[in-house]
């Protein structure tokens, strides 16, 4: 689950640097720049995201371990 979690930080971190770098005067001349914001926020929420799925990773890693005891 974390390799999910890590290509949506890395795709919202590209989408965003590629809008400011290359389309931040159309996206300001269109009343458009809410859509760095989007990025930003997509970015850091999905820091939880990983911090979620690094944990459930770790539950599923024990269940597995404790189950194989058995």
């Amino acid at each position: 689950m974390v390799p999910f979690a890590v290509v949506g930080l890395v795709a919202w971190a590209v989408a965003g640097l590629v809008l400011l770098l290359f389309f931040r005067d159309w996206l300001t001349a269109n009343g458009h720049q809410n859509w760095l914001w989007t990025c930003l926020a997509g970015f850091l929420w999905g820091f939880p995201g990983l911090a979620t799925m690094m944990r459930h990773d770790a539950h599923r890693r024990r269940r597995r371990a404790a189950a194989g005891q058995s």
